[in-house]
């Protein structure tokens, strides 16, 4: 790797001691202004002392809006069916498309993380998701619509360039809070998108809210360069040979390979429920409209404020035992969402379990996975990320159609069966090593 003036992140111990290109954590502006940058011979230092409670706030709202622009069209699909004269089946396949250029920005661009300098790569995909956003709102066809919906999934790809960049700029023993705190913003931009989504499409049309999304998109890559830090750790590969090491990586570490399952599995499992949940509430005995419909996110982002503390936990040493009762909670809300056929409470408590589950699996995983190689965050993210969404996608795919043959029962059978695995994963799969990098206590 590069110049080695300072332990690399993920050691035990104190402060690293100073030395040229010193990060102060103080102020986002000082951060930015001691670091070396994109042209710089060496690397930037591995990492600061500490982050400021206003910069891992600006990372919360900024991976929330990003991962929220994938999911918009959630509430809408029973209308946008409608406008673009297409089925149900087909309406949802736009998650699909959307979450299947998620999947591939994760390859192809989530690597390079570990190659560019940090903040201008996201500020970068930035700009491009707004392009992409502002071409949804003009769609004139479902065709044009998923082409939109693909270029804004592959390009929103910068939450997951700003997740591993917390854990980089967090120290040690503060990085479960950290992470907890970045990904309850995730979750929250995740399950508030629908909330948001409906409300202004009831009132507006759908078309605003893409409008909406992209102008505040175009905000946010002004905010971010301003404000980020920048940083680049000098790696020494080619992007072919960085996009190989990937797979290198996956292959040397068996508890990401597990993780990754699990998050596979976790992600199916949310995106089967949130794809078809629409449906469900727009037909009989509901009947209900695009802002009601927006308003059961609310419920799951209940469900997502438990982040924090999952990740404060998981800097005790509880992953294990909190992944396999986050694995149960999946099962128990899908259980819960099968009686919602016919009562509203049901539904409501389902969404609830189901989504505090699937923030459990999620922020364990990460936990262990940020624990392995501290100097390849973005190419472990992005092994981990790309199978996550693999599942989503998948899930989204299969439970659309599901859901058109054998309704809402089919689609409770599929998420119970998801997680049947899940719970079967963690109570016979091999007990895992923590990771390859010891945790600082």
């Amino acid at each position: 790797m590069g110049a080695a003036t300072r332990r690399p992140a993920g050691s035990a111990g104190g402060p690293d001691t100073p030395s040229r290109g010193v990060l102060h954590a103080d102020r986002a502006g000082h951060l930015r202004h001691h670091t070396l940058g994109v042209s710089a011979p060496e690397n930037t230092p591995a990492r600061p002392p500490g982050m400021s409670r206003g910069l891992v706030v600006l990372f919360a709202i900024a991976t929330g809006q990003a991962v929220a622009s994938n999911y918009l069209a959630q509430p809408l699909l029973h209308t946008i069916s409608h406008e673009l004269h297409v089925s149900s089946g087909v309406a949802g396949l736009i998650v699909t498309t959307a979450q299947v250029g998620y999947a591939a920005g994760l390859i192809l661009l989530l690597p390079l993380g570990d190659l560019f300098e940090r903040r201008r790569l996201i500020t970068t995909l930035a700009v491009i998701t707004a392009a992409g956003l502002a071409a949804a709102a003009l769609a004139p066809s479902v065709g044009f619509f998923m082409a939109a919906a693909g270029v804004v999934g592959l390009t929103s790809v910068m939450a997951q360039i700003l997740v591993p960049f917390a854990a980089t700029l967090s120290p040690d023993a503060e990085r479960g809070r950290v992470l907890g705190t970045v990904m309850s913003g995730l979750l929250l931009g995740i399950l508030l998108a629908r909330t948001v989504s409906g409300l202004v499409a009831q009132a507006a049309g759908w078309r605003t809210v893409y409008w909406l999304a992209a102008a505040l998109m175009l905000a946010q890559a002004v905010v971010l360069w301003v404000k980020l830090p920048t940083y680049r750790r000098h790696v020494g590969l080619s992007y072919g040979r960085l996009l190989g090491s990937v797979v290198k990586i996956a292959r040397a570490e068996p508890v990401l390979r597990r993780r990754a399952l699990f998050g596979a599995l976790s992600f199916g499992a949310f995106s089967v429920l949130w794809t078809t949940l629409a449906f469900l509430l727009s037909g009989p005995p509901y009947g209900y409209g695009e802002g009601t419909i927006g308003l059961f996110g609310l419920v799951g982002a209940a469900g997502a404020l438990t982040a924090s503390v999952v990740g404060r936990f998981t800097d005790r040493g509880w992953s294990r035992r909190l992944t396999g009762a986050s694995a149960l909670l999946l099962l128990a809300g899908y259980a819960l969402l099968w009686m919602g056929g016919s009562s509203l409470v049901a539904v409501l408590a389902g969404v609830l379990v189901l989504d505090v589950g699937s923030t459990g699996v999620h922020i364990t995983n990460q936990s262990e996975i940020y624990r392995l190689q501290p100097e390849a965050r973005s190419r472990v993210n992005a092994f981990y990320m790309t199978s996550c969404f693999m599942g989503a996608a998948g899930g989204s795919a299969v439970a659309a159609f599901v859901y058109e043959r054998w309704s809402w029962d089919g689609v409770c059978a599929l998420g119970v069966a998801i997680g049947l695995a899940s719970l079967a994963l963690w109570a016979f799969g091999a007990r895992e090593r923590t990771s390859s990098v010891a945790p600082a206590h």
